[in-house]
């Protein structure tokens, strides 16, 4: 790896992990959200370089186009979660909900979650990889018990036992995916680097991969979010600090989808194994019409819209499922699409929230009267969720659906129906969320909308036009993906 290159690559794990170090001995809030703002920010700049770098194998880290999708998003949202985060944090401090010394917690593990997912992502080993995704899997489950009360603890540890029985069955995976390989690259480090398992793939055993693939789609889709393995995220959404839901919905499962992604493209470049997009395709229609279903028997604002990340996911895993050029494109579409919309929806959500005192959709009504500019908010990231025109979520959606149409027509149909499904369950409650007789208020927060805005600007923006680097790239990493 060039000098250059290996420069960046480091500096997208090293400068979240110094920022880590320095947060654990922070105790002024604001310096502490400064510290945090500013090593997000700039780790982001890092993540915009690779984008100039070219492509390079290096002994533990690589970089190539999948990847730097990922990256770009990841710490895109990573940042702008963390400008929201200094002002939802500030208030939770002013109530009690936060102590100092939790406060101190709550940054140096953001950081520690940046770091990870940015490893796992840049990881050119899958032990490796693994590795980072448990270390992303164990911080996010402290951060959700970050309140310490009974239901974020309950949550925190239901999302722990069933975290760890997915990356144990991912871990399981891994090492069968090592077994298939040692026989044709030798014992130790070779057998395990991503660029060496593509090239010689079509000598592993057919049957080890197979197996493998179960045991990794199991354990890594759990992290996904993919019904019906889903039952972590919920809970975790509800009860944990509203950034850290908009960094699950937005990162950590599509951290998670990358894993799962690089397997499958070793898969298929094995002819004698199976092809893995059945079972995706089987486990994304599931996600999306179970939790179409559940959206209309919630009265928890972030569980409604947890179950709304499990659907979405569930379109992106169908999209990938059914692949092609024009399917992968639209699942690499939606899934940045979704990062960015549902994350807008968090940040709204996190200071309506507060300012009601309440996350039960039934005590909160008119915001557009009562605070406007969150109110209006939450109406387009809905709507752009709901796959509307002119916003980015529609013109995903389309792909995905008019793929399907071209490649498998019956499987169209169940998808439609659980977007319309999910469309109406969504459509009821943001009218009621959004309009009518004003509930009370309990105070009111110092909220930043910028990162709202910028979210909602690159979603409308992608809407109605896609740049030519922009559609190249992707269209080449749906090439890469087969």
């Amino acid at each position: 790896m060039n000098s250059e290159m290996l420069m960046v690559s480091n500096a997208l794990v090293a400068i979240p992990a110094v920022a880590a170090a320095a947060l654990v001995v922070q105790t002024d809030y604001r310096r502490a959200a400064q510290i945090n703002l500013a090593a997000s920010g700039v780790t982001f700049l890092f993540a915009l370089a690779l984008l100039f770098k070219g492509h390079e194998d290096g002994s533990f880290l690589f970089v190539d186009d999948l990847n730097i999708v990922f990256v770009v998003l990841s710490t895109l949202v990573g940042f702008t979660t963390s400008i929201f985060s200094a002002s939802y944090i500030q208030h939770e401090i002013d109530t009690g909900r936060l102590s100092l010394g939790n406060l101190r917690f709550y940054h140096a593990t953001y950081q520690v979650l940046l770091c990870a997912m940015n490893l796992a992502l840049l990881a050119s080993n899958i032990g490796l990889m693994w590795v980072s995704l448990e270390v992303a899997t164990l911080t996010t489950v402290l951060m959700v018990g970050v309140y310490r009360t009974r239901e974020s603890l309950e949550a925190a540890w239901k999302y722990f036992i069933l975290g760890s029985v997915g990356i144990a069955l991912a871990l399981f995976g891994t090492i069968l995916v090592y077994i298939a390989a040692e026989p044709v690259l030798g014992e130790g480090y070779d057998s395990m680097v991503w660029s060496t398992l593509m090239a010689h793939a079509p000598d592993f055993s057919a049957r080890l991969l197979n197996v493998a693939f179960v045991f990794l789609m199991l354990g890594y889709g759990t992290k996904v979010g993919l019904a019906p393995m889903h039952a972590w995220l919920p809970d975790a959404h509800a009860e944990g600090p509203t950034p850290i839901s908009a960094v699950l919905s937005g990162l950590l499962l599509n951290v998670a989808l990358y894993a799962v992604l690089r397997f499958k493209m070793l898969l298929t470049a094995n002819a004698a194994a199976v092809t893995p997009g059945p079972m995706m395709i089987a486990l994304g229609l599931a996600s999306v019409i179970f939790a179409a279903f559940m959206l209309y028997k919630r009265d928890d604002i972030k569980r409604l819209f947890a179950y709304s990340s499990i659907e979405h996911m569930g379109i992106i895993a169908f999209a990938f499922g059914v692949g092609g050029p024009v399917a992968n494109f639209a699942g690499l579409l939606h899934m940045t699409m979704h990062s960015l919309t549902k994350s807008a929806i968090f940040f709204s959500v996190g200071h309506i929230a507060q300012v009601k005192g309440t996350q039960k959709i039934s005590e909160i009504r008119g915001l557009t009267q009562s605070h406007p500019a969150l109110g209006w908010g939450l109406v387009i990231s809905v709507m752009a969720i709901c796959g509307m025109p002119p916003l980015g979520v529609f013109m995903s959606e389309f792909l995905v659906v008019s793929s399907t149409f071209a490649r498998q027509p019956w499987l169209a149909v169940p998808l439609v129906f659980g977007l319309l499904v999910a469309f109406g369950a969504l459509l009821l409650r943001l009218i009621g969320l959004a309009f009518g007789e004003p509930t009370k208020s309990v105070g009111e927060v110092q909220a930043s909308t910028v990162p709202l805005v910028v979210h909602l600007a690159i979603v409308l923006l992608a809407g109605l036009y896609l740049p030519a680097y922009l559609v190249t790239w992707f269209q080449n990493v749906a090439r890469l993906l087969g």
